[in-house]
């Protein structure tokens, strides 16, 4: 069963340096014309009736790029094909000082009860550096606005490994960040992304990342600040005090359905995983014309699914339940990674319960040489 929707708004008034998401400079126009597109795919994927879900996320680019009248469109189209009163996280995404306080309410008149803050670093040089539109100073001014709304569950997005960041400056922004009391925090070290700014940059020699040992202290600080102070880190990037982990993105690390909305949007629906047209007058013509504006359609069959639910459920720090992994599947875990289980415990890269397989804190630091272990090899399903 689908609960769980993302909707993709790919507007922006400013491109980050660094961003690699599907954007466009905002165009009212444009803009008008992108709603009619992403109304009638979200008709066509749930149909006339109302559905329930747990979760919905409307990210981008910048939702709240949006003017007034487009954002408050927006918002009664999604009140339209889904039970917004019902009990479920409604998150939007939103960055400094792109906002006012008429919009917030608007927000909060349709029932958004999260917001997703594009904070990145307290540090305005560095922000400069990134090619973001704020400046913290914005980000005071934007949190007085919340809190005068009553959204109360809030996270902050933070970023490390960023050129010419140091240690001592990114510990800066953890404690500045931590000092605001928020319910939750994400962060993610710099992916230097084809067709940006940044990549442009570095492979002309003119942009470096901090060398991977010190980013890896980086990680290590992050961690064991966010511990020290409660906030406790229930997936690699992620940190939440109980109660305010995000369940859309669970959605992801859970490997449950959900559907994706919008140009460049992933959706993940039983047996294929989709991915829609990137190029916005693309998606705006078949999205209007079939409601179905599809790149491609990839099948997902039993054995990637089984990968998937390891990769993906090892993100978190509980980790993958094998219980619920052998009800699903049919297969214990034992039965597929027995070898690469013995392996990995002996790197003191996961550790293992009566019922859970996790990783160590060390093992974080090596996610995606753990994940690798857990590609299933032919023989093995015969």
């Amino acid at each position: 069963m689908i609960t769980s929707a993302y909707i993709h708004i790919p507007f922006c008034h400013k491109i980050c340096h660094y961003c690699d998401f599907t954007k466009f400079f905002y165009n009212p126009e444009l803009a008008d014309q992108y709603l009619d597109a992403l109304e009638n795919e979200i008709v066509t994927a749930v149909g006339t009736e109302k559905r329930k879900m747990k979760t919905i996320f409307v990210g981008g680019g910048t939702p709240t790029a949006l003017s007034y009248e487009q954002l408050e469109r927006l918002l009664k189209m999604i009140a339209k094909s889904f039970d917004v009163e019902a009990p479920l996280e409604y998150t939007f995404e939103a960055n400094p000082g792109e906002f006012d306080e008429k919009k917030l309410a608007l927000l909060k008149e349709y029932g958004v009860n999260r917001i997703s803050f594009g904070v990145q670093v307290f540090d305005d040089e560095l922000l400069e550096k990134l090619g973001r539109n704020h400046r913290v100073k914005d980000v005071y001014d934007s949190l007085s606005l919340f809190e005068k709304q009553q959204f109360d569950n809030v996270s902050v997005d933070l970023m490390y490994g960023l050129p010419g960041q140091t240690y001592d400056q990114f510990k800066k922004t953890i404690d500045e960040a931590l000092a605001l009391d928020l319910p939750h925090y994400s962060s993610y070290s710099l992916q230097i992304e084809p067709k940006t700014i940044f990549y442009l940059r570095h492979k002309k020699g003119k942009l470096h990342k901090p060398v991977e040992e010190e980013e890896a202290r980086m990680y290590e600080l992050l961690m064991n600040e966010m511990n020290q102070k409660g906030v406790y880190q229930y997936e690699i990037s992620n940190f939440a005090k109980p109660g305010f982990e995000s369940k859309h993105n669970l959605t992801y690390w859970n490997n449950d359905y959900y559907y994706g909305f919008g140009a460049g949007a992933h959706g993940y629906l039983p047996g294929e995983r989709t991915v829609n047209i990137k190029p916005l007058n693309q998606y705006t013509k078949k999205g209007k014309e079939t409601g179905l504006p599809r790149l491609h359609v990839e099948p997902v069959h039993y054995k990637e699914e089984m990968e998937e639910q390891m990769f993906l459920g090892l993100r978190k720090t509980a980790g993958v339940s094998m219980s619920e992994f052998e009800n699903r599947f049919g297969r214990s875990i034992h039965s597929l990674y027995s070898s690469e289980l013995d392996y990995l415990k002996r790197k003191n890269w996961i550790t293992e319960t009566e019922d859970n397989v996790a990783l160590t804190t060390q093992g974080r630091l090596f996610g995606n040489e753990v994940f690798a272990q857990f590609l299933i090899e032919d023989e093995k399903l015969q």
